[in-house]
Protein backbone atom coordinates (compact mmCIF):
# COMPACT_ATOMS: atom_id res chain seq x y z
CA UNK A 1 0.00 0.00 0.00
CA UNK A 2 2.84 2.18 0.98
CA UNK A 3 4.74 1.44 -2.05
CA UNK A 4 1.75 2.22 -4.03
CA UNK A 5 1.21 5.98 -3.03
CA UNK A 6 4.87 6.71 -3.66
CA UNK A 7 4.65 5.66 -7.49
CA UNK A 8 1.13 7.51 -7.62
CA UNK A 9 3.22 10.54 -5.71
CA UNK A 10 6.05 9.75 -8.15
CA UNK A 11 3.32 9.69 -11.58
CA UNK A 12 1.71 13.06 -9.84
CA UNK A 13 5.18 14.63 -9.46
CA UNK A 14 6.15 13.71 -13.25
CA UNK A 15 3.03 14.90 -14.61
CA UNK A 16 3.30 18.68 -12.86
CA UNK A 17 6.84 18.29 -13.97
CA UNK A 18 6.35 17.50 -17.61
CA UNK A 19 7.52 20.92 -18.82
CA UNK A 20 10.32 21.20 -16.52
CA UNK A 21 11.65 18.02 -17.41
CA UNK A 22 11.09 18.74 -21.16
CA UNK A 23 13.36 22.10 -20.76
CA UNK A 24 15.97 20.58 -19.01
CA UNK A 25 16.64 17.86 -21.03
CA UNK A 26 16.83 19.90 -24.02
CA UNK A 27 18.73 22.41 -22.48
CA UNK A 28 21.35 18.86 -20.97
CA UNK A 29 21.37 17.90 -24.96
CA UNK A 30 21.68 21.20 -26.54
CA UNK A 31 24.61 22.52 -24.46
CA UNK A 32 26.73 18.72 -24.16
CA UNK A 33 26.56 18.16 -27.44
CA UNK A 34 27.88 21.19 -28.15
CA UNK A 35 30.45 21.12 -26.13
CA UNK A 36 31.28 17.29 -26.97
CA UNK A 37 31.92 18.21 -30.30
CA UNK A 38 33.30 21.33 -30.14
CA UNK A 39 36.34 19.07 -28.17
CA UNK A 40 36.36 16.00 -29.78
CA UNK A 41 36.91 18.03 -33.83
CA UNK A 42 40.44 19.24 -31.91
CA UNK A 43 41.40 16.03 -30.41
CA UNK A 44 41.94 12.16 -30.34
CA UNK A 45 42.00 11.74 -26.49
CA UNK A 46 38.53 10.22 -25.73
CA UNK A 47 40.14 10.89 -21.66
CA UNK A 48 40.27 14.62 -22.74
CA UNK A 49 36.70 14.55 -24.62
CA UNK A 50 35.00 12.54 -21.53
CA UNK A 51 36.29 14.78 -18.85
CA UNK A 52 35.31 18.08 -20.84
CA UNK A 53 31.51 16.41 -21.56
CA UNK A 54 31.53 15.30 -17.51
CA UNK A 55 32.84 18.49 -16.48
CA UNK A 56 30.19 20.90 -18.33
CA UNK A 57 27.16 18.08 -17.59
CA UNK A 58 27.90 18.26 -13.89
CA UNK A 59 27.92 21.90 -13.85
CA UNK A 60 25.19 22.61 -16.55
CA UNK A 61 22.98 20.60 -14.32
CA UNK A 62 23.97 22.16 -11.22
CA UNK A 63 23.38 25.56 -12.70
CA UNK A 64 20.20 24.56 -14.17
CA UNK A 65 18.56 23.18 -10.78
CA UNK A 66 19.49 25.99 -8.92
CA UNK A 67 17.88 28.31 -11.58
CA UNK A 68 15.17 26.41 -11.58
CA UNK A 69 14.36 26.30 -7.43
CA UNK A 70 15.34 29.71 -7.36
CA UNK A 71 12.86 30.78 -10.25
CA UNK A 72 9.90 29.23 -9.05
CA UNK A 73 10.16 29.92 -5.61
CA UNK A 74 10.43 33.79 -6.72
CA UNK A 75 7.41 33.44 -8.64
CA UNK A 76 5.52 31.13 -5.73
CA UNK A 77 6.75 34.36 -3.69
CA UNK A 78 5.30 37.21 -5.54
CA UNK A 79 1.59 35.06 -6.00
CA UNK A 80 1.39 34.75 -2.32
CA UNK A 81 2.45 38.27 -1.58
CA UNK A 82 -0.25 39.31 -5.08
CA UNK A 83 -2.79 37.12 -2.71
CA UNK A 84 -1.70 38.66 0.29
CA UNK A 85 -2.26 42.30 -1.22
CA UNK A 86 -5.82 41.18 -2.61
CA UNK A 87 -8.35 43.54 -0.85
CA UNK A 88 -10.22 45.77 -2.62
CA UNK A 89 -9.54 48.34 0.41
CA UNK A 90 -6.06 48.44 -0.42
CA UNK A 91 -6.54 49.09 -3.81
CA UNK A 92 -5.86 45.84 -5.42
CA UNK A 93 -8.78 46.42 -7.71
CA UNK A 94 -7.06 49.34 -9.44
CA UNK A 95 -3.58 47.07 -9.96
CA UNK A 96 -6.14 44.28 -11.59
CA UNK A 97 -7.78 46.96 -14.12
CA UNK A 98 -4.05 48.40 -15.01
CA UNK A 99 -3.22 44.86 -15.50
CA UNK A 100 -5.95 44.53 -17.61
CA UNK A 101 -5.45 47.50 -19.69
CA UNK A 102 -1.78 46.51 -20.42
CA UNK A 103 -2.88 43.37 -21.90
CA UNK A 104 -5.28 44.99 -24.52
CA UNK A 105 -8.15 45.85 -22.78
CA UNK A 106 -9.78 49.20 -23.46
CA UNK A 107 -9.99 51.37 -20.47
CA UNK A 108 -13.75 51.38 -20.33
CA UNK A 109 -13.76 46.89 -20.39
CA UNK A 110 -11.03 47.01 -18.00
CA UNK A 111 -12.48 49.32 -15.37
CA UNK A 112 -15.81 47.11 -15.82
CA UNK A 113 -14.68 43.67 -15.47
CA UNK A 114 -11.99 45.00 -12.31
CA UNK A 115 -15.61 46.53 -10.73
CA UNK A 116 -17.72 43.19 -11.49
CA UNK A 117 -15.34 41.07 -9.07
CA UNK A 118 -14.28 43.95 -6.97
CA UNK A 119 -16.49 42.20 -4.19
CA UNK A 120 -14.81 39.03 -4.67
CA UNK A 121 -11.29 38.91 -3.11
CA UNK A 122 -11.23 35.13 -4.57
CA UNK A 123 -12.20 36.32 -8.19
CA UNK A 124 -9.52 39.16 -8.21
CA UNK A 125 -7.34 37.04 -7.03
CA UNK A 126 -7.66 34.11 -9.31
CA UNK A 127 -8.13 36.95 -12.45
CA UNK A 128 -4.16 38.09 -11.38
CA UNK A 129 -3.21 34.36 -11.00
CA UNK A 130 -4.59 33.98 -14.92
CA UNK A 131 -2.65 37.38 -16.20
CA UNK A 132 0.66 35.82 -15.06
CA UNK A 133 -0.11 32.05 -16.64
CA UNK A 134 0.33 30.95 -13.02
CA UNK A 135 -1.91 27.70 -12.00
CA UNK A 136 -3.86 27.26 -8.76
CA UNK A 137 -1.67 24.96 -7.73
CA UNK A 138 1.67 26.57 -6.84
CA UNK A 139 4.81 24.24 -7.93
CA UNK A 140 6.96 22.90 -5.40
CA UNK A 141 10.42 24.61 -5.75
CA UNK A 142 12.69 21.61 -4.53
CA UNK A 143 10.96 18.99 -6.70
CA UNK A 144 11.07 20.98 -9.82
CA UNK A 145 14.59 21.72 -9.41
CA UNK A 146 15.50 18.06 -8.73
CA UNK A 147 13.77 16.98 -11.96
CA UNK A 148 15.41 19.74 -13.46
CA UNK A 149 18.87 17.89 -12.74
CA UNK A 150 17.79 14.89 -13.46
CA UNK A 151 16.37 15.19 -16.84
CA UNK A 152 19.55 17.76 -17.10
CA UNK A 153 22.40 15.44 -16.44
CA UNK A 154 20.28 12.40 -18.05
CA UNK A 155 20.09 14.33 -21.23
CA UNK A 156 23.79 15.42 -21.36
CA UNK A 157 24.55 11.72 -21.03
CA UNK A 158 23.53 10.78 -24.24
CA UNK A 159 25.95 12.84 -26.49
CA UNK A 160 28.67 11.69 -23.82
CA UNK A 161 28.07 7.74 -23.69
CA UNK A 162 29.41 6.80 -27.11
CA UNK A 163 32.73 8.12 -26.08
CA UNK A 164 32.65 5.88 -23.37
CA UNK A 165 32.93 2.71 -25.63
CA UNK A 166 34.13 3.46 -28.71
CA UNK A 167 36.79 4.78 -30.81
CA UNK A 168 36.31 8.51 -30.88
CA UNK A 169 36.17 8.23 -34.75
CA UNK A 170 33.11 5.91 -34.52
CA UNK A 171 32.33 7.90 -31.09
CA UNK A 172 31.58 11.01 -33.29
CA UNK A 173 28.96 9.10 -35.28
CA UNK A 174 27.37 7.25 -32.91
CA UNK A 175 26.59 10.34 -30.67
CA UNK A 176 25.67 12.33 -33.44
CA UNK A 177 22.78 9.71 -34.19
CA UNK A 178 21.63 9.28 -31.15
CA UNK A 179 21.72 12.67 -29.83
CA UNK A 180 19.44 13.89 -32.92
CA UNK A 181 17.13 10.98 -32.36
CA UNK A 182 16.43 11.91 -28.55
CA UNK A 183 16.34 15.70 -30.06
CA UNK A 184 13.27 14.35 -32.35
CA UNK A 185 11.86 12.71 -28.88
CA UNK A 186 12.22 16.12 -27.36
CA UNK A 187 10.73 17.76 -30.27
CA UNK A 188 7.81 15.41 -30.55
CA UNK A 189 7.20 16.04 -26.58
CA UNK A 190 7.26 19.88 -26.57
CA UNK A 191 5.04 20.08 -29.47
CA UNK A 192 2.41 17.82 -27.08
CA UNK A 193 2.76 20.28 -24.57
CA UNK A 194 2.74 23.18 -26.30
CA UNK A 195 0.02 21.73 -28.35
CA UNK A 196 2.01 23.08 -31.34
CA UNK A 197 2.38 21.71 -34.88
CA UNK A 198 4.70 18.73 -33.93
CA UNK A 199 6.65 18.59 -37.37
CA UNK A 200 7.61 22.62 -36.85
CA UNK A 201 8.89 21.68 -33.59
CA UNK A 202 11.41 19.09 -34.56
CA UNK A 203 12.88 20.92 -36.79
CA UNK A 204 13.34 24.34 -34.77
CA UNK A 205 14.53 21.75 -31.69
CA UNK A 206 17.22 19.43 -34.14
CA UNK A 207 18.24 23.08 -35.60
CA UNK A 208 18.93 24.01 -32.28
CA UNK A 209 20.86 20.62 -31.57
CA UNK A 210 22.76 21.14 -34.52
CA UNK A 211 23.74 24.81 -34.61
CA UNK A 212 25.26 24.40 -31.01
CA UNK A 213 27.28 21.00 -32.34
CA UNK A 214 28.63 23.65 -35.04
CA UNK A 215 29.46 26.39 -32.88
CA UNK A 216 31.33 24.18 -30.59
CA UNK A 217 33.21 22.91 -33.61
CA UNK A 218 33.67 25.99 -35.07
CA UNK A 219 35.07 27.98 -31.53
CA UNK A 220 37.34 24.95 -31.11
CA UNK A 221 38.82 25.09 -34.58
CA UNK A 222 39.59 28.28 -34.22
CA UNK A 223 41.06 28.45 -30.91
CA UNK A 224 43.16 25.24 -31.68
CA UNK A 225 44.34 26.95 -34.51
CA UNK A 226 44.94 30.69 -33.36
CA UNK A 227 47.26 28.99 -30.23
CA UNK A 228 48.49 26.17 -32.20
CA UNK A 229 51.20 28.88 -34.21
Amino acid sequence: MKSASILQRLRGSFGNAAGTIVFGMEDGTVSIFGLIFGVAATTTNTKTVLIAGAAGAAAAAVSMMAGTYLDIETTRDETNATGASVNPATGSVMSLSSRLAKIGLTSEQSQALAAAVQRDANAVSGLLLALKGASGTAANPLEQALWMLLADFFAAAVPILPFVFLPILQARIVSGAVTVALLIGLGIGRAQIAKRNAIRTVVETVSIGISAALAGVAISMLIDRLFSQ
